[in-house]
Protein backbone atom coordinates (compact mmCIF):
# COMPACT_ATOMS: atom_id res chain seq x y z
CA UNK A 1 0.00 0.00 0.00
CA UNK A 2 2.57 2.24 0.89
CA UNK A 3 4.76 1.74 -2.25
CA UNK A 4 1.53 2.85 -4.20
CA UNK A 5 1.22 6.19 -2.23
CA UNK A 6 4.52 7.16 -3.24
CA UNK A 7 4.53 5.98 -6.84
CA UNK A 8 1.83 9.00 -7.23
CA UNK A 9 3.79 11.70 -6.33
CA UNK A 10 5.09 13.89 -8.82
CA UNK A 11 8.81 14.87 -8.67
CA UNK A 12 10.84 17.62 -10.31
CA UNK A 13 14.03 17.97 -11.49
CA UNK A 14 15.43 21.68 -11.50
CA UNK A 15 18.19 23.74 -10.60
CA UNK A 16 19.33 25.02 -6.62
CA UNK A 17 18.63 28.94 -7.02
CA UNK A 18 19.04 29.88 -3.27
CA UNK A 19 19.84 27.90 0.23
CA UNK A 20 20.31 30.98 2.49
CA UNK A 21 17.06 29.43 4.36
CA UNK A 22 17.35 26.96 7.36
CA UNK A 23 16.42 23.13 5.80
CA UNK A 24 14.76 25.47 2.89
CA UNK A 25 16.16 25.68 -0.65
CA UNK A 26 14.24 27.32 -3.63
CA UNK A 27 14.89 25.52 -7.47
CA UNK A 28 13.98 26.55 -10.57
CA UNK A 29 12.75 24.26 -12.55
CA UNK A 30 12.55 24.99 -16.37
CA UNK A 31 10.00 23.54 -19.20
CA UNK A 32 9.78 23.68 -22.74
CA UNK A 33 6.38 24.26 -24.57
CA UNK A 34 5.49 25.01 -28.29
CA UNK A 35 3.50 28.26 -28.34
CA UNK A 36 0.04 27.96 -28.99
CA UNK A 37 0.05 29.95 -32.26
CA UNK A 38 3.79 30.70 -33.17
CA UNK A 39 4.83 27.30 -32.70
CA UNK A 40 8.20 28.20 -31.18
CA UNK A 41 9.95 26.28 -28.62
CA UNK A 42 9.21 28.83 -25.24
CA UNK A 43 11.26 28.12 -22.35
CA UNK A 44 8.76 28.10 -18.98
CA UNK A 45 10.15 28.53 -15.56
CA UNK A 46 8.75 28.05 -11.85
CA UNK A 47 10.15 28.15 -8.73
CA UNK A 48 9.66 25.61 -5.56
CA UNK A 49 10.52 25.73 -2.06
CA UNK A 50 11.61 22.81 -0.89
CA UNK A 51 12.63 20.83 2.10
CA UNK A 52 16.48 20.05 2.91
CA UNK A 53 16.80 18.65 6.19
CA UNK A 54 20.37 18.70 6.49
CA UNK A 55 21.17 21.65 4.33
CA UNK A 56 23.31 19.07 2.20
CA UNK A 57 22.10 20.99 -1.40
CA UNK A 58 24.31 23.99 -2.32
CA UNK A 59 23.68 27.39 -4.70
CA UNK A 60 24.16 25.33 -8.40
CA UNK A 61 23.56 22.23 -7.86
CA UNK A 62 20.75 20.13 -9.64
CA UNK A 63 18.39 18.25 -7.75
CA UNK A 64 15.02 16.01 -7.91
CA UNK A 65 12.45 16.74 -5.71
CA UNK A 66 9.11 15.47 -4.71
CA UNK A 67 5.64 16.52 -3.64
CA UNK A 68 4.61 16.08 -0.10
CA UNK A 69 2.14 17.46 2.46
CA UNK A 70 2.13 21.25 3.26
CA UNK A 71 4.98 21.60 5.62
CA UNK A 72 4.79 25.56 5.51
CA UNK A 73 2.98 28.08 3.58
CA UNK A 74 4.93 28.39 1.02
CA UNK A 75 7.00 24.71 1.24
CA UNK A 76 4.81 21.40 -0.16
CA UNK A 77 8.32 19.52 -2.08
CA UNK A 78 11.24 17.56 -0.17
CA UNK A 79 14.17 17.66 -1.52
CA UNK A 80 14.90 13.67 -2.64
CA UNK A 81 18.49 13.42 -4.49
CA UNK A 82 21.35 14.72 -5.86
CA UNK A 83 21.42 14.70 -9.75
CA UNK A 84 24.20 16.89 -10.34
CA UNK A 85 26.99 18.65 -8.24
CA UNK A 86 28.04 22.51 -8.96
CA UNK A 87 30.62 23.32 -11.04
CA UNK A 88 33.47 25.54 -9.83
CA UNK A 89 32.33 29.14 -10.15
Amino acid sequence: MTEAKTALKRTLVGKVVSDKRAKTITVLVERRVKHPIYDKIVIKSSKYHAHDENGEYKLGDTVEIAESRPLSKTKHWVATRLVQKAGLV
